[in-house]
């Protein structure tokens, strides 16, 4: 067994399960219990990040509202890449996020969110870089791994739950789950430098997406335009990408 350490050992490049975290370079997500969970006490930077759950509206975005409001305020740009859902300004402002440092990127969606995703994380402008893509090789996957890891940006992927069945590169890997006292469950299904643990519960009292319906608890699609109406004289910009 030391020769095979040994062998291990040698190879620099090569990261082992019983190292320490990613680099241990992370930003703290304002949870107390998840960052006691995390090897840098937050969410790692130059590693992508995956937020596993059903349905969009179950917390998810509201995990990363303190780490993106330390973005805004450092003059960096928050990127969302196709949202299924236009967020709520209003909830954004009130959590500290500058909504002139948001970017809203629209694509035509398969291969050109993920492209657009990859693009944005090479971009030296952007601290964050958050996506929805409706599918994703384990290839185009590794691509945004390595994308993050060559600029040091915090990469989220909102998957949906059927990801979690699937083998990803991605550093760390959290499952949501709607908790009985109106709250998120937080299962981390994949972290580098540490082992799962038990499920953490964040409180949830509100959803950062707009309009949602009562009669099924789901949230409805807001008009395009919209984003540029809700909070006068602070707009989101919003802009189109694809390959050349």
């Amino acid at each position: 067994m030391s020769s095979v350490n040994q062998l291990l050992d040698s190879t620099p490049l090569l990261w082992k399960g019983r190292q320490p975290g990613y680099g241990q370079r992370a930003l703290a997500s304002g949870h107390s219990k998840l960052d006691a969970q995390l090897p840098g006490r937050g969410w790692p930077l130059g590693a992508m990040t995956e937020l596993i759950c059903r349905n969009p509206g179950l917390g998810e975005f509201r995990l990363l509202f303190r780490v993106l409001a330390d973005i805004g305020e450092q003059g960096q740009w928050v990127i969302l890449v196709d949202p299924p859902w236009i967020p709520y300004p209003a909830t954004l402002q009130g959590h500290g996020l500058l909504l002139e440092r948001l970017l809203l990127v629209r694509t035509r969606g398969g291969r050109e969110s993920l492209w657009a995703c990859e693009q944005a994380l090479r971009n030296g402008r952007g601290g964050a870089v958050l996506a929805w893509p409706e599918q994703a090789s384990f290839t185009r996957l590794r691509r945004l791994q390595v994308a993050a890891e060559s600029s040091a940006k915090l990469a989220f992927l909102f998957r949906p739950e059927a990801a979690g069945r699937e083998s990803s590169p991605a550093a760390l890997r959290l499952q949501l789950e709607p908790d009985d006292r109106r709250g998120t469950l937080v299962r981390i299904l994949k972290c580098r430098g540490n082992r799962p643990s038990e499920p953490i519960r964040i409180p949830q009292s509100f959803s950062a997406y707009a309009k949602q319906n009562p009669q099924t608890g789901c949230h409805a699609p807001l008009a395009e335009n919209s984003i540029n109406t809700a909070v006068a004289g602070h707009p989101l910009s919003t802009t189109a990408a694809g390959p050349p």
